[in-house]
């Protein structure tokens, strides 16, 4: 499935385009009802739209996509035929909408403020360890690229919880206080199978094995990324 909603100067939308893959409509159907009811869409919000070219859209020529808030969304869906796959679309779209409410909400929390900021120092004490202790082990055991394990390791843990590059600032807090978890216990690992003279290569499996069990036993699904 698309990502179904996204967030734009702290408020939510989707698109045209999703509405048409997810509904089945082809594209040009979405924008010739939002055309044809410009008038009542403007009533419930400025109507803006990006013009895009890629080679997935008709042959690479440019093509306007809408960006619709939650209520031009709810109405644009009114004018499809309400087949099932409309009508399962409808539903998965409030859940998405709501769930990306919640979320604005709890980011302007003073929890997931206070959480952002100690996750930056365990951030920080992960890297100290790398840097201090890890780095030159590898070195010592013959890496040319031991100066990139710090991103070796975040990118770890972004695969481990499913978040992309550049998310960090746009996750629930349970997903904050996974990643301090999971950084944390690479931390530790470091530390200790450093000083066993573990290879470097083998440190980093026993931290991916051992931060996937974490993951697996907090129950945590693959995040739905926020963007």
């Amino acid at each position: 499935m698309n990502e179904l909603v996204k967030i734009k100067k702290n408020d939510l939308f989707t698109d045209s385009l999703v509405i048409a893959n997810e509904t089945g409509f082809d594209h040009s159907v979405i924008q010739r009802k939002i055309r044809d009811y410009q008038s009542e869409f403007k009533e419930l919000g400025e109507v803006g739209f990006t013009v895009v070219k890629t080679e997935n859209l008709s042959g690479g020529r440019p093509r306007k996509i809408y960006d619709l808030n939650e209520p031009q969304a709810s109405y644009l869906i009114t004018l499809l035929d309400n087949t099932d796959k409309v009508r399962a679309f409808k539903l998965d779209l409030v859940k998405e909408f709501y769930r990306m409410r919640r979320y604005i909400v709890e980011k302007q929390s003073s929890d997931w403020k206070q959480s952002r900021l100690t996750g930056k120092q365990v951030r920080r004490d992960e890297t100290d360890v790398i840097l201090a202790k890890l780095i030159p082990l590898a070195e010592s055991q013959g890496s040319k690229n031991a100066g990139k394990l710090y991103m070796t390791y975040s990118k770890l843990v972004n695969m481990i919880l499913g978040i992309e590059p550049g998310q960090r600032e746009n996750i629930p807090l349970s997903y904050i206080e996974a990643i301090k978890f999971l950084e944390r216990a690479i931390e530790n690992i470091i530390s200790l199978e450093v000083d066993k003279g573990t290879n470097y290569k083998e440190i980093y499996q026993v931290c991916k094995a051992k931060c996937q069990i974490i993951k697996d036993l907090a129950f945590l699904p693959s995040l739905k990324l926020i963007s």
